[in-house]
Formats: structure tokens, C-alpha cells, sequence
């Protein structure tokens, strides 16, 4: 199959399915005049990643996109040019991404990880199997809030038009909560500390919730994140109508799964839409999530611009709105808590990381320096 210019932004282009719109065509065009290959990248292994491309899916090296940085690793879902004659193949650019789910990495570099790129949905699954940990999902959805400007907007080329994720919470197994009561108070209870983020219960054995689901993720890419055995495959299962992602029973004595996926995969749904099925995380990390945290706990950030002094702690000084919330009841104080908690650890995060750009800005000047000592001796050596 060839591929030109003029069918790059056409809705039966190959790759139409997998997203390609006419948005990234035009991204895409000075790669094209120069013989390159339009392409998705569907799994990320070893160094290598499966890209679909409109000639068919290829196996591509990404040694040519600085390995170096995490932040620029070639991600599933991220839109790349491949050469098409190359053997072997390799990823030559990293077109700049619009979104970007990204969590700090446990390394003593503070670096920051991509977990999924170029996506409009950042489904949250939690199971109903066990209690819910309202904290971590704050934690989730202060990440998903943050997609946008966590992308970095990393890549070669134009800056992309400002794109923005939709986090949305996945109640999943709602099937083990048979009472409607209650199942309608733990909504209740994941909605308050989800503004403005909708919440909807699924159950893969029953159905339940899956057609609406399927509806949202119809348009656009998603990516399903969670904690192992929160369902994730299971669901992808569901909505592609065939086991395409391999499943375990999750431990019935805490409710954790035995991470079964191992890789990130991206698979186009035939109701249309393109979802992203990642590993279970054992842990999220916040990495530049400081304007997520304020959207997801924007009632507290509402409540500190009434306080009498603008540089309010919120913890013993007169006039604190805040603290007077607390005290009417109002406002839980484990919210409180909670907030405090994800700006400290964004706080710290953001300072490892100044410290180690700083470090690493060092070495870089001493090592110019370095060679260009070393070119002016061999300069004086000649001429003598």
C-alpha cells in the first residue's frame, strides 16, 4: 500500500482507526516530503516498539529518539516517522504529543515516567471487590488533571493545538454490590472528591454500565489505569468482544490482581475509538501536578482565597476559612490532609528535579569546557 500526501487527512486513510486526523497530517507533512512513514505506536518492548503505519505494522528500533531522557521514550500512543525502506527499521522523529499521563519514577533522579501519550480519555478504574482508598484515587486524578501540561509537549516540529484529557472514574466489579443503596452512596462518596469528573459503575460480568463506557471511549483514545485487579483487562475483554488480553482471578484474600499485562497495548475497538490497556501500578508518584491537585481539591483552594491573610496555613490563624469549615463539618478533614499531603510530595518532586537539571546543567558546561581546553592545546601544539 503507498502512501501520499493527498490521502493523509481522507476518513478512509489507513490509519484513520488508530486516531490520524488532519491535525496530525498536517504535523506530519515536512516528514512526508521527506519520504517518511506516518505511524502509531501500538507496544513498546526492549527498545524496540510495534508501529502501525499505513503500510501494515512494523517492528522499529527507537535507538534515534534520545534514550537518554525519560520523557522522551518512545510511549505507546505516541504518532512517529518511520523510514520505510529501512532494514532494520527505526523511529526517526517523535512528533510533539498533545496529552500525556506521566508519574514520577522511584529512581533517586526524580525522573518523570510516560505512561500513555496522545489520549482524550484517562479512564481510573477501581474495584468495588474492596474498600475503596479515596486517597489514591485523589492521587490518580490529580495526574489525569495534569495530562496536559505534563505532556511536555515533547517531540519534533510545530507545537500541537492545546488538547486536553478527560479523566473519568470507572467503578468496576459493581456486580459484587448488589444492594442498590449502597452502591449509589459510593458513588456519592467518590463524586465529592471528584469535581466535575464523571462516575460510573461497570460490571464486565453483568454489563452493566458497559454500553454507556463503550459510548465515551467511542471517539478519541483512551487509556484504562489502575491497581492490579481493578479489572482493566478484563474490561478491554468486554468492549472488544473477544479475550484479547489475557485475565487472571484476582486474590480473593485482598482483591490484587497478579499483574497479567506486562506491556502497554494499544487496540483500535470496533465500536470505534482506540483504548490503551496498561500493567496494574504498584505505585503513582505526582510529577508537575501541582495544577491537578488544585483542581481536585478546588473547594479548599476556594476556601483559602477567603482566609484573612493571603499566606494563610490553615492551621491556627484567625480568621482561617478553612480551618472553620473543619470545624462546621463541612469539609472532611482527611481532604485537608490529603491536599496537604500531594503538595508536599509535588513540592519535593519539583525541587529534586530543579536540583538535577541544575547538575546535570553543570557537567554539560564543564564538559564543553573540557573539550574546548583540550582543542586550543592541540591548536597551540600545531602552531609551535
Amino acid at each position: 500500500m503507498s502512501f501520499s500526501i493527498s490521502q493523509a487527512s481522507t476518513p478512509s486513510h489507513p490509519l484513520a482507526p488508530y486516531g490520524w486526523d488532519d491535525a496530525w497530517a498536517d504535523t506530519f507533512a515536512p516528514y512526508a516530503e521527506q519520504g517518511l512513514l506516518p505511524g502509531r505506536v501500538v507496544r513498546v518492548d526492549r527498545g524496540q516498539c510495534d508501529v502501525v503505519t499505513p503500510d501494515g505494522v512494523v517492528r522499529a528500533d527507537t535507538a534515534f529518539v534520545v534514550p537518554r531522557d525519560p520523557m522522551r521514550i518512545v510511549c505507546t500512543g505516541d504518532w512517529v516517522a518511520v523510514d520505510p525502506d529501512g532494514d532494520p527499521q527505526f523511529v526517526r522523529t517523535l512528533l510533539p504529543r498533545r496529552t500525556a499521563f506521566v508519574r514520577s519514577t522511584s529512581s533517586q533522579r526524580s525522573e518523570g515516567q510516560v505512561l500513555a501519550t496522545n489520549i482524550d480519555h484517562i479512564v481510573i478504574c477501581v474495584s468495588l471487590a474492596v474498600e475503596l482508598d479515596l486517597g489514591r484515587l485523589e492521587r490518580f486524578l490529580a495526574l489525569a488533571m495534569s495530562s496536559t501540561a505534563g505532556a511536555a509537549l515533547l517531540g519534533d516540529g510545530p507545537r500541537p493545538v492545546d488538547h486536553e484529557a478527560r479523566p473519568l472514574v470507572l467503578l468496576t466489579k459493581a456486580d459484587l454490590v448488589p444492594d442498590v443503596t449502597t452502591l449509589s452512596h459510593l458513588v456519592e462518596d467518590v463524586e465529592r472528591i471528584a469535581p466535575g469528573v464523571q462516575v460510573l459503575p461497570v460490571s464486565s460480568a453483568t454489563g452493566e454500565g458497559v454500553d454507556v463506557f463503550g459510548a465515551i471511549v467511542g471517539g478519541g483514545t483512551s487509556v484504562l489505569l489502575g491497581i492490579s485487579g481493578a479489572g482493566k483487562s478484563t474490561l478491554a475483554n468486554t468492549l472488544l468482544g473477544e479475550d484479547v488480553m489475557h485475565v487472571q482471578q484476582a486474590r480473593e484474600v485482598d482483591g490484587k490482581g497478579r499483574h497479567t499485562t506486562t506491556t502497554r497495548n494499544l487496540l483500535v475497538l470496533p465500536g470505534g475509538g482506540v483504548l490503551i490497556d496498561t500493567p496494574g501500578l504498584r505505585g503513582v508518584g505526582l510529577w508537575d501536578a501541582e495544577a491537578g491537585v488544585g483542581q481536585v481539591f478546588s473547594e479548599i483552594e476556594d476556601l483559602a482565597r477567603q482566609c484573612r491573610f493571603h499566606d494563610c496555613a490553615h492551621t491556627s490563624e484567625p480568621g482561617c476559612a478553612v480551618t472553620a469549615a473543619i470545624e462546621d463539618g463541612s469539609l472532611p478533614e482527611r481532604r485537608l490532609d490529603s491536599y496537604r499531603k500531594l503538595l508536599r510530595e509535588n513540592h519535593r518532586i519539583a525541587a529534586k528535579t530543579d536540583a538535577r537539571l541544575r547538575s546535570e546543567t553543570l557537567r554539560e558546561w564543564k564538559r564543553r569546557g573540557a573539550e574546548g581546553r583540550a582543542a586550543m592545546e592541540l591548536k597551540r601544539g600545531r602552531t609551535r
